[in-house]
C-alpha cells in the first residue's frame, strides 16, 4: 500500500505599505513502499487523502484548521496577529511602512512548515521529495508609504512555467533561472517580482492537443511555481499578468480562474475596480504603487480564444481603466519632470508591441492602440514576454524590454530588426533585475548561476552582432511630448 506525504508551503501572497496577505497550503504525494517512488497526488484524487479535500492550496482551498498568524518586529516583539478558521490565508494589518518583519503560521496549535523541508530533487537516479537541509526564512519588508519617494529594486520573469519535474534539458531551464533569481533576491534586496505571463504551461499533449497540466488545477502548480520559487514567494510578493498559455487562446483549457486563485488576485484587488485601480472580467487589469515614485500597470493582451475575439485591452469593459491608468500628462511641458505622481509609470504585458522573431513579430493592435497611450502618459519602460528570448527596442524615447526565457529558450535567429526597432538581443535563459531610482532605471538580464554560484548578466548583441553593454540605462527625463 502506498504511503501519503503532505508537504506544507508558505506564501507572502500580497503586500502593501501597511498590511501583508499571508497564505499557507501544501501538496500531497503517494510514496510507493517497495521502491520509495514519489507521485504527486492529482486534485481529482484528493478525496483519498485524510481528511479528504478538493483543493490543497490557493485562496479557495478548504481550511486546514484553526490558524493564527503572528508577525514580529526586528526586536522580536509581537507587532500584529490575525486568526481564522475559514480560510488558509489572512490579511495582517496595522504594520508600519518600509519596515522589516518576521512571521509564523500556527495551525491547530502547531507551526506550519517549520524545520527542515523536503524539496523535489534527484537522488541516485530517483526523482522525489528529499530532505534539503533548508528551512523557511519567513521575513518581509512592507512597501514604502505612498507619499514617500523611494528607490526600488525588482525582478521581471517571463514565460517560466515549463516545470521542473525532470532534470534540466536542452531548451528548458526553469530550475536554473529560478536558482539565479533566488540568489539575486538575496544579494540585491529585490522587493517584488513581476511576471510577463505564460505562468503555467507544462501541459502534456495528445496529437498536439493539451490534455493535462495546463494550469487549471492546483497540482499543475507544484512543479511550475510553488516548488521552483519556494524560498522566494514566502518573502516577496508576485504580480502576474496573463499570457496566451494562461488562457484558452493557446490551450484547450482556460487557466484564468486558477490564476486568480493561486495569485490571490481577488483577495488583493477586489474593491479596487470602483477606484479605477483594477478591471477584472473578462481579462485581468490592475495597477499598484510602490511609494510615491513608481506605479505598475498590468495590461491583459490575451484574448478569449485563438480564432475568436479581440485582445482584452480592446474590450469596452476596460476602456475607462486604460484611459485613467495611461492619462495624458505634461501638456505644454518640454520634459517628463513635470509628471507628479508618479515619476515612473511602468506597464507590463505578455505580448510585446515590438518583436524581431524568430517566431513572433510586431503586434499591430498594440502599436495602434497602446503605444500612443504609453507615449502620452510619460511611460519610459515597458516589460513584456511571449517570445522565448531577450530583446529590447527603442521607439519615441520608450524602452521596450522583451523577457520571455524564464523557462524555455528559443534559439532561432532574429531577422526583422528594423521594424522591431531592435537595439539588442540574446537567446539565453534569464530574468531581469531592475533598479529604479529618481533619475534613471537600470535593467540587467541575469542568466543562470556560474560555477561558484555567482550572478552575472547574459551577453547581448546588436542587429549587426556587435556587443551591447549592460545594464540598459533608461533615463526618467527628458523628451518632448509633442
Amino acid at each position: 500500500m502506498p504511503e501519503f506525504h503532505a508537504e506544507p508551503y508558505l506564501y507572502l501572497a500580497g503586500l502593501t505599505h501597511k498590511a501583508a496577505l499571508i497564505a499557507w497550503g501544501g501538496f500531497y504525494f503517494r510514496v510507493r513502499a517497495s521502491d520509495r517512488a514519489w507521485k504527486l497526488v492529482d486534485d481529482s484524487d484528493l478525496d483519498h487523502v485524510h481528511p479528504p479535500r478538493r483543493e490543497s492550496i490557493g485562496a479557495r482551498s478548504e481550511p486546514y484548521g484553526v490558524a493564527r498568524v503572528e508577525v514580529f518586529d526586528e526586536q522580536g516583539s509581537l507587532a500584529a496577529f490575525a486568526e481564522t478558521q475559514t480560510t488558509n490565508h489572512v490579511w495582517i494589518s496595522g504594520l508600519r511602512p518600509d519596515t522589516q518583519y518576521r512571521y509564523r503560521v500556527i495551525v491547530n496549535g502547531e507551526e506550519w512548515a517549520s524545520g527542515e523541508r523536503r524539496d523535489w530533487a534527484s537522488d541516485s537516479g530517483r526523482q522525489g521529495l528529499f530532505a534539503s537541509g533548508r528551512a523557511y526564512d519567513n521575513r518581509f519588508r512592507t512597501h514604502p508609504h505612498p507619499d514617500e519617494r523611494a528607490p526600488l529594486t525588482f525582478a521581471v520573469l517571463g514565460d517560466f512555467g515549463t516545470g521542473i519535474r525532470k532534470p534540466v534539458r536542452p531548451g528548458r531551464h526553469q530550475k536554473e533561472v529560478a536558482d539565479a533569481l533566488e540568489a539575486t533576491v538575496d544579494r540585491n534586496n529585490v522587493r517584488l517580482l513581476l511576471t510577463t505571463g505564460d505562468n503555467i504551461y507544462s501541459s502534456k499533449t495528445f496529437l498536439g492537443i493539451p490534455i493535462d497540466e495546463t494550469g487549471d488545477e492546483d497540482d499543475d502548480w507544484f512543479f511550475t511555481f510553488y516548488q521552483p520559487y519556494r524560498y522566494i514567494i514566502n518573502r516577496i510578493p508576485v504580480y502576474p499578468c496573463v499570457g496566451n498559455h494562461d488562457a484558452s487562446e493557446t490551450e484547450a483549457s482556460d487557466d484564468r480562474e486558477q490564476l486568480l486563485d493561486n495569485f490571490f488576485l481577488n483577495e488583493r484587488f477586489f474593491g479596487e475596480e470602483s477606484a479605477g485601480r483594477a478591471s477584472i472580467g473578462p481579462g485581468l487589469f490592475y495597477r499598484f504603487n510602490y511609494g510615491a515614485d513608481i506605479e505598475f500597470i498590468c495590461i491583459d493582451t490575451s484574448r478569449q480564444s485563438l480564432l475568436f475575439g479581440k485582445r482584452f485591452f480592446l474590450h469596452p469593459n476596460h476602456a475607462s481603466f486604460i484611459d485613467s491608468a495611461l492619462p495624458a500628462v505634461g501638456a505644454g511641458s518640454s520634459d517628463l519632470n513635470s509628471i507628479q505622481p508618479p515619476g515612473w509609470r511602468v506597464p507590463f504585458t505578455h505580448h510585446p508591441p515590438f518583436c524581431a522573431g524568430p517566431m513572433h513579430s510586431n503586434s499591430r493592435s498594440m502599436i495602434e492602440t497602446l503605444v500612443p497611450l504609453f507615449k502620452r502618459s510619460g511611460v519610459r519602460a515597458v516589460f513584456s514576454g511571449h517570445e522565448h528570448n531577450f530583446q529590447y527596442s527603442m521607439s519615441d524615447g520608450i524602452t521596450y524590454v522583451l523577457s520571455g526565457a524564464g523557462g524555455k529558450v528559443r534559439r532561432g535567429p532574429l531577422s526583422d530588426f528594423a521594424s522591431a526597432r531592435t537595439v539588442g538581443w540574446a537567446s539565453e535563459p534569464h530574468f531581469l533585475l531592475v533598479e529604479a531610482g529618481s533619475e534613471q532605471m537600470l535593467i540587467t538580464p541575469i542568466g543562470k548561476l556560474g560555477p561558484n554560484r555567482e550572478v552575472a548578466a547574459i551577453d547581448i548583441v546588436g542587429p549587426s552582432g556587435e556587443a551591447v553593454a549592460t545594464p540598459i540605462i533608461v533615463p526618467r527625463a527628458t523628451r518632448s511630448l509633442d
